[in-house]
């Protein structure tokens, strides 16, 4: 059964269930009614002229006090460069110098006594890391995602809008949760209990063989982007990670696919997809980025390179399935975890975009920094494996040199590291501190 005609069907109303649908997103996400059912309550459901999330909330967003990093080897991913005895100025959420003890003079003094003084000599310090594949419900997952050093974060879907709820909170609370590109709801065919989230969603309970058709999947679509989703998560094919499931079994086909695509108007589009079929659908479909993309074909690589296509091939989630219990899950991560360190080399080779993400889910977060060094594994060099981790994951997220680097004017999101990470594909598995949004999160410094 199909909402063919969905001019007739409800449309998505996206004005006024916004409020209850975000507050109850942020009841899900752990975040207290006092703290910020008030603001949704009062937030009409279109962001203020400022885009602040909240912005008819009585109060003000917290501002972090302003911080001095000194000491230690300033690191651009961009272009490799190193500064020794560097120094970085936050002030105000932004970076407001970066370089050496003399060119950051003025600005060290502008903020004077007021500013909190962390050394790292001997360290490097870097941009927050961005981990581009993740899936936080809760404030527990989001600490568990800053305490890695992953400080920006693409959400793979959540339940129940929760990463949008998420998304909105560092303006308000800095270093309370990761900068949050939301994907909203997963436009899969079983949407099970996720049609609770919206009463817009209730015209697809009437779908026997689920969320299949293109008009159906234009509609979950377009109401994810309603809801505020920024980009749109969906898949070609099931989950390797479920042994009932067969991961190169296909879900949704080139023209499926094209119907999200055209819907999502611009967001980025990223598929979950393993099977050589499913990845070259999804490719000519006109996906963003490839997730997972273990069996992909030398075809399909020059057509993603071509494209301009990114490809996340979530390294530890593929690796770790070979340390499990269950003996059909060993047997695929055994299989799989050579095959895709080949496609990350065969990708490399073609100029194809790799980007940094765990597939984390929940408070089971595995450190960006272990990607990072998973793909140096398989064939990137450390400075390639920190760019997926910052630069190549902040394009992809559309973030420009806002997130990634640490350049005058970029966001104030900065981690500090025990080893080298131009010489040490291990390195970012070495957080001793992190600072999101210029609130301190974690160090020892």
């Amino acid at each position: 059964m199909c909402l063919h005609d969905h001019t007739s069907a409800p449309k998505p109303q996206g004005e006024l269930p916004r409020r209850g649908i975000l507050a109850g997103a942020a009841a899900l996400a752990g975040i207290s009614v006092a703290g910020i059912a008030a603001q949704l309550a009062s937030a009409p459901a279109a962001l203020a002229d400022n885009g602040q999330s909240g912005a008819n909330y009585p109060g003000r967003p917290l501002t972090p006090q302003a911080l001095i990093i000194e000491g230690g080897t300033v690191v651009d991913p961009k272009t490799g460069d190193a500064v020794a005895d560097g120094v970085v100025v936050l002030d105000g959420g932004k970076v407001t110098a970066v370089g050496t003890r003399d060119e950051t003079r003025k600005a060290v003094a502008a903020v004077g006594s007021r500013a909190r003084v962390l050394n790292a000599s001997g360290r490097w310090v870097l941009p927050g890391l961005v981990d581009a594949h993740v899936h936080a419900n809760a404030l527990a997952d989001a600490r568990a995602l800053l305490q890695g050093g992953a400080t920006s974060v693409r959400s793979g879907s959540s339940t129940f809008y929760q990463d949008i709820a998420l998304a909105a909170l560092p303006s308000w609370a800095p270093g309370l949760s990761p900068r949050m590109t939301p994907a909203g709801l997963f436009i899969s065919p079983d949407q099970g209990d996720s049609l609770l989230a919206d009463p817009d969603l209730a015209p697809l309970a009437t779908l026997s063989g689920g969320v299949k058709e293109p008009q159906d999947l234009a509609y979950l679509t377009r109401v994810n982007l309603k809801r505020g989703a920024e980009v749109i998560k969906t898949r070609a094919n099931p989950r390797a990670g479920i042994p009932e499931q067969d991961p190169r079994e296909l879900v949704y086909n080139v023209d499926q696919i094209g119907a999200i695509v055209k819907a999502a108007k611009g967001a980025g589009v990223l598929c979950h997809a393993y099977s050589a079929e499913g990845i070259d659908g999804a490719v000519r479909a006109g996906v963003r980025s490839i997730e997972h993309g273990v069996f992909m074909t030398e075809k399909t690589i020059q057509e993603m390179a071509r494209r301009g296509t990114f490809f996340t091939p979530t390294m530890d989630a593929i690796t770790s399935m070979a340390r499990s219990s269950n003996p059909i899950l060993a047997a695929r991560g055994a299989e799989y975890t050579p095959i895709l360190q080949s496609a990350v080399r065969a990708a490399k080779d073609a100029g194809v975009t790799i980007v940094a993400g765990t597939d984390s889910f929940g408070t089971d977060v595995t450190p960006i920094g272990t990607e990072a060094r998973l793909l140096a594994e398989a064939g990137l060099t450390p400075l390639e494996a920190l760019q997926a981790a910052t630069t190549n994951a902040a394009r992809l997220l559309g973030r420009g040199d806002n997130v990634g680097r640490l350049v005058r004017g970029s966001a104030a999101d900065v981690v500090v590291v025990d080893a080298d990470p131009l010489a040490d594909g291990s390195a970012l598995e070495k957080v001793s501190t992190v600072i999101a949004q210029g609130a301190v999160v974690r160090t020892n410094l």
